[in-house]
């Protein structure tokens, strides 16, 4: 049984709740988590309190020679990872290789975490009076992640948290826990001090009591927006500060102009990738004018039939399985609904099936043409192998189409007109934008964030945002006495 890790100790949950944690390839049982009560993720919270002392007062400097020696240790062990993500997610190995090097970029954004956390200096402000600034760590911090991502996303939370001077409780998702425990447990052997990074498995239980413990100063949440919305709000009810990144509806937006080959190699990748699980993923193709919409679906269909879905370990496969049995019967589901909407399904993905693995929880690619705003395919995050083509007649309806939808996590637009992507960078409500780029993550000391219901808080994640997030601004005025005269002043202070 995977157990959780405590003050750097493995240790049992005793809650008597457990689930299985399935290969997504097989759809066999390969394990199976205690889920921790209530008291079992207070006990990790009061671990983390009891380290924060000592770990916020270490000098900024020691604590990145620990990033520093984490940073080398992912390196050396980032396929050990990836494979371990791979058998319990069913993402390519590649692609598993591709998340373990984006979370390690963000820890080696905190490697220069001294240089960040320095503040402000002005002297003589007044008369012989200073005023400086300081980012001061907030306390215990705890992280809520996903299973699409399970390596990655809590790399984007704890390093920048724990090098901020925070100390740290995960709750990871249920599905896939195996890699956060081993890239976890490489933290601890890089150096970090007991208690500071705890992982507690669990359920609602275990994410209600992160919200409402009141040792928690700020939480980090990443998952659909009704849990997004969820976190918020409960978590700032009781006095938290909270970034919880939501849900997606990513648009693609191809000009006339776009060389059309490109636009197609990337929605290939940025569509299907990852069976379509990724809040980045494009899941919109948004063609402007009907010939660009002829011309982009005719080239699309046979790359979508040709698409080689398998197992992890199969060198050739393009795309693994969904998640679970439940995520491919929702999918499924919705392309039923976009059918009988009157959509056009150009290439239908719900019947393939894979000799040696007909249990596992496989989906082929599909395309949709002609799907309108109005269509629950349109309007969801389907979150899965699937694709759809809403044709625009002028770019201006497809730059609307965008801000009116609900979410707003990524697009893109791929044009070779200048001024068409300097308009479409300027005046899209969406968070990360990419021209000529399909998935716009940006690098890790940028930060990650959307607009709208893709987003619950004042902060994005990582980098720069990240900090600012993890730590609270202090200012602080003095003044040595001097000689100078004493005497009451009642008017508001100024220089």
């Amino acid at each position: 049984m995977i157990e959780n890790l405590i003050n750097n100790k493995r240790v049992a949950s005793k809650s008597g709740k457990e689930q299985p944690v399935y290969n997504p390839a097989t759809g066999e049982a390969i394990d199976s988590l205690g889920l921790a009560s209530t008291d079992e993720v207070n006990a990790a919270i009061d671990a983390a309190a009891a380290a924060f002392p000592a770990w916020s007062n270490t000098p900024p400097l020691k604590r990145a020679a620990v990033m520093f020696r984490f940073n080398e240790l992912l390196g050396q062990n980032a396929d050990a990872i990836a494979r371990e993500i791979s058998r319990e997610h069913g993402k390519t190995h590649e692609d598993a290789l591709g998340e373990v090097q984006r979370g390690k970029e963000v820890v080696e954004f905190c490697c220069g975490m001294p240089q960040m956390l320095k503040g402000e200096f002005s002297r003589n402000v007044g008369p012989s009076i200073d005023s400086y600034s300081d980012r001061q760590a907030l306390g215990v911090c705890a992280g809520i992640t996903p299973f699409n991502f399970p390596a990655m996303v809590p790399l984007w939370m704890y390093p920048v948290a724990i090098a901020c001077g925070n100390t740290f409780v995960l709750k990871p998702s249920e599905r896939d826990p195996s890699a956060v425990m081993m890239v976890a447990e490489l933290f601890h052997q890089a150096g970090l001090p007991e208690g500071v990074l705890n992982v507690v498995h669990g359920d609602k239980t275990a994410v209600d009591a992160i919200l409402d413990s009141p040792v928690v100063q700020a939480v980090s949440f990443v998952g659909s927006t009704p849990i997004a919305e969820y976190v918020y709000q409960r978590g700032t009810q009781s006095g938290k500060r909270v970034q919880a990144l939501g849900g997606a509806k990513n648009h693609m937006v191809v000009m006339p102009d776009a060389d059309l080959d490109q636009a197609v190699d990337a929605l290939m990748g940025a569509g299907f990738g990852s069976a379509g699980e990724r809040c980045m993923a494009i899941s919109v193709a948004v063609p402007v004018g009907e010939e660009t919409a002829d011309r982009l679906v005719e080239k699309l269909r046979p790359k979508v039939e040709a698409l080689k879905v398998g197992p992890s370990d199969d060198p050739d496969a393009e795309m693994g399985p969904v998640i679970t049995a439940d995520a491919k019967s929702r999918i499924s589901g919705l392309i039923d609904d976009g059918v009988s909407a009157g959509a056009e399904l150009v290439v239908d993905g719900r019947s393939l099936s894979l000799q040696g693995y007909e249990n596992g929880f496989f989906l082929g690619g599909s395309l949709f043409d002609r799907v309108t705003t109005d269509m629950r395919i349109y309007k969801e995050e389907i979150f899965g192998p699937v694709l759809s083509v809403v044709r625009a007649q002028k770019y201006e309806d497809a730059v609307q189409m965008i801000n009116d939808h609900e979410y707003g996590n990524g697009t893109a637009i791929f044009t070779r007109d200048g001024d068409a992507a300097r308009s479409f960078t300027d005046s899209i409500q969406v968070g990360m934008v990419g021209v000529n780029v399909p998935i716009p993550v940006p690098v890790a000391y940028h930060s990650f964030g959307g607009w709208k219901r893709s987003l619950f808080g004042d902060h994005s994640i990582y980098g720069p945002e990240g900090v600012h997030f993890y730590t609270r601004l202090k200012t602080i005025t003095s003044r040595w006495p001097t000689g100078i005269k004493s005497g009451s002043v009642f008017s508001f202070p100024t220089t």
